[in-house]
């Protein structure tokens, strides 16, 4: 009998849409839940010892916090397999992945910056991380446009979620970084336009995103349009 997988999210979270994004690329069927971040309720608290998402609910009574674990729990349970099967390829995909949060906090700094010094000062600090997955994406010895070839793997869905902020970022105010990085740039249309990372999300991430922006009282709120409350609650 398969299992029933229940997700618990915030409505914006990258952590939960890189289990999404795994969820939807072996079209295993989930519910999401989605958590107040403002009042988490006890049922959550006592399943997720860092109080966050995401957490995965397996048939009701198991659940696993942890992108990563949840991800990797996925791979060991349910076909297509997404990681690569020669070793050292696996173990390089692992290596990246690892790397995720290094790459993410470049990005997530900057977005949610609290004035126009911080914002320079953070953005300037994205080039690294992005000059490391250039480097590792010119050493990969494939054409992509994913990071192991022509399939899909856990390491793209590791990065899809945080080079999507990226995006959303640099639509609100330019950021500039990623023209510098060729590969990295090639990369992220590649993943934006994947199927499964179009459907891990609410339809409208982009606007919610941007909502949660002024809702929060983020400095780079003040650049969107007073109409993406609207579009957001559509």
């Amino acid at each position: 009998m398969a299992s029933q997988f229940k997700l618990c999210s915030f409505m914006t979270c990258p952590w939960v849409q890189r289990a999404a994004i795994v969820l939807q690329a072996k079209k295993i069927p989930y519910d999401i839940t989605y958590i107040d971040r403002n009042k988490r309720p006890d049922w959550f608290l006592a399943v997720s010892p860092h109080s966050k998402v995401p957490v995965l609910l397996i048939d009701g009574k198991d659940a696993l916090f942890e992108s990563n674990a949840i991800a990797e729990y996925l791979e060991e349970t349910a076909a297509p397999r997404l990681h690569p099967e020669d070793p050292l390829a696996r173990a390089r995909n692992r290596a990246w992945t690892d790397y995720v949060p290094d790459f993410a906090e470049a990005i997530s700094s900057t977005a949610y910056s609290n004035s126009e010094e911080e914002f320079a000062r953070e953005a300037a600090t994205i080039a690294k991380p992005f000059g490391r997955l250039e480097e590792a994406l010119s050493r990969r010895g494939n054409d992509g446009p994913y990071f192991n070839g022509p399939k899909f793997s856990l390491v793209d869905a590791a990065y899809a979620p945080f080079l999507q902020r990226y995006t959303f970022t640099d639509r609100v105010k330019p950021v500039g970084a990623i023209g510098k990085f060729p590969r990295l740039a090639a990369w992220g249309d590649a993943l934006l336009a994947a199927p499964a990372v179009k459907a891990s999300t609410v339809p409208n991430i982009e606007a919610v995103w941007q909502e949660n922006l002024i809702l929060r009282k983020r400095w780079l709120g003040k650049f969107v349009s007073k109409s993406v409350l609207g579009a957001a609650a559509a």
